[in-house]
């Protein structure tokens, strides 16, 4: 064991002293990583963009973690959480936007989802089908910051930084008009409806319009917009004349706009300024009637046909329209009568009249109308279509009718009125049956069966006649025919060429020819020797 270690041979290990203040490298690896942790929070945090959430009524075509929200085609951040809203109305999105994006989430900021969609706009969002829908975003312009939104169940039609102005037209009939309908001026698309919601009344629709910059300006005060939509078919004296906008406005329906040619120049609009949809440019163009008169006429006869709206004309001119129509039981006459409310417009005539013409006082409006109606001025309702039967009430002048005055005690005041033509034709054709029935059919019918029985007997005398004739007279009138055609045979081959007797008449012409040439001879000698007569002729010596 001589190799093994001795006790006394190990050494002591000594005790050093704890050294104040030193430090160990060892404790950097942590305090780095601390650090590095920290840095890599603040930069993400102080990178962070805004949280938001958007409401919409459904989560169709989204996915939390895929679903991209993005401005201008671009993203700007990205759909984080989808969960249901407290009262399952609809769903309630999280988003993370980039922090760029801070100064624009404000109040009118606007949401919606974009897929594919056809409006009357167009076709949009057909990308969506092969990437996915997406959430687009309109920023507005308020001040106001916000971090929840209502999102727009469908996508606004012009975008909130599209230079232009916002007009807000009423109507009671918007026609095929539709979000995206194009407006024109002079026919030339320049902005188009972005929204048309029923009136809280319910007699009337509000359609919002936006037209684009720079023709904007040429929307003023005076400015009149109508519906454009379908085709305008006017025939008169120069032929048949079609109008209409565009193509599209005859699918879509449209609006167009344009100020009277002879109206005042004036400023441009201010935006949401407010003006009536007319139904055609007619209506639009028209003066508008500042001084209406109401008038009440009475019909007996039957007003199918005739609607409200439907004109007063005089020779051709309107000068008013029908207001309403109503059914009145005359207790005196025990029959039911017809009251058409109308309303006139003088200012419609005086507007057509060569020379300029004073609006007249209560009273000579008062002293004109009693005149017309002494000179025979009544209301008559006429066919102003034949195709559909519409009818019209026209003013015109009828001497022989019953004389007639106003009652100026009441009010509306009450106009005289004379059947129509279409009455008139059915009271005489009802007078013309009376007097058929009065005549005497049955004596009548007596009278011409013995005038077709006389009748009868002279035609069988007359056949009989003509029987005998054919069997009497006939061979006889047959025999002389034949002894003619007999007569005019042998005088035919008398009158030939080669027949004896025109043989003998030419030698007789020609003896007759000889006999005058002697006589001739004759006449030449005696003429130069007359003494002959009384000597003879000599013989010539020889």
């Amino acid at each position: 064991m001589a190799n093994a270690p001795r006790d006394f041979d190990v050494p002591e290990a000594a005790v050093a002293p704890k050294r104040r203040g030193s430090f160990s490298i060892v404790w950097l690896i942590p305090l780095v990583a601390v650090v590095i942790g920290g840095w890599l929070a603040y930069k993400a945090i102080s990178e962070r963009g805004p949280t938001i959430t958007i409401s919409f009524k459904t989560a169709e075509g989204l996915e939390a973690g895929k679903t991209k929200i993005k401005y201008k085609n671009v993203d700007v951040g990205e759909v984080k959480s989808i969960v249901l809203s407290p009262d399952r109305s609809g769903v309630i999105l999280t988003a993370e936007l980039k922090k760029e994006t801070t100064p624009y989430l404000v109040e009118d900021t606007r949401f919606w989802v974009v897929s594919a969609h056809i409006a009357a706009g167009g076709v949009s969002g057909l990308g969506t089908l092969f990437s996915g829908s997406y959430i687009g975003v309109d920023i507005g312009k308020s001040s106001k910051p916000q971090r929840h939104f209502v999102g727009l169940e469908v996508g606004p039609v012009v975008a909130a930084d599209l230079p232009g102005r916002q007009f807000v037209l009423h109507s009671d009939d918007p026609g095929s008009l539709d979000r995206g309908s194009p407006v024109f001026f002079r026919r030339v698309r320049v902005g188009q409806v972005v929204a048309s919601d029923l009136d809280q009344d319910g007699k009337g629709v509000t359609v919002k319009v936006f037209v684009e910059a720079p023709y904007d300006q040429y929307v003023t005060a005076d400015t009149r917009f109508w519906q454009a939509s379908g085709v305008d078919v006017t025939l008169d004296a120069t032929g048949i004349k079609v109008d209409t906008q565009s193509l599209a406005s005859i699918l879509l329906g449209g609006i167009a706009f344009q100020a009277p040619p002879d109206g005042p120049t004036s400023a441009s609009a201010e935006p949401d300024a407010v003006f009536t949809l007319f139904h055609d440019r007619t209506a639009a163009m028209a003066k508008p009637d500042t001084d209406a008169v109401p008038a009440l006429l009475y019909f007996s006869e039957s007003l199918r046909g005739l609607s409200v709206g439907a004109p007063v004309d005089f020779s051709g001119v309107t000068i008013g329209e029908v207001k309403a129509i109503s059914a009145d039981f005359d207790e005196a006459a025990r029959t039911i009568r017809f009251p058409v409310e109308i309303a006139l417009y003088p200012d419609r005539l005086r507007a057509r009249s060569r020379h300029a013409i004073a609006k007249p006082t209560p009273a000579e409006r008062k002293a004109r109308f009693d005149s017309l109606i002494a000179a025979g001025a009544r209301f008559q309702l006429k066919t102003g279509n034949l195709l559909t039967g519409q009818l019209f009430v026209a003013l015109d002048f009828f001497p022989n009718a019953p004389k007639a005055t106003i009652d100026w005690t009441k009010k509306p005041m009450e106009l005289p009125t004379v059947p129509g033509g279409l009455q008139e034709l059915q009271k005489m054709l009802a007078d013309l049956s009376k007097k058929f029935h009065k005549l005497p059919l049955d004596e009548i019918g007596t009278n011409l069966r013995l005038t077709l029985q006389t009748l009868n007997r002279t035609l069988q005398s007359t056949d009989a006649f003509v029987k005998h004739l054919d069997a009497e007279v006939a061979p006889v009138a047959r025999g002389a025919l034949e002894d003619v055609r007999r007569t005019l045979t042998t005088a035919e081959r008398t009158l030939t060429a080669d027949a004896p007797l025109q043989h003998d008449l030419r030698e007789a012409l020609r003896e007759l020819t000889r006999a005058a040439q002697a006589l001739r001879v004759l006449a030449d000698f005696l003429e130069r020797h007359p003494e002959a007569l009384i000597h003879g002729k000599k013989e010539d010596q020889k």
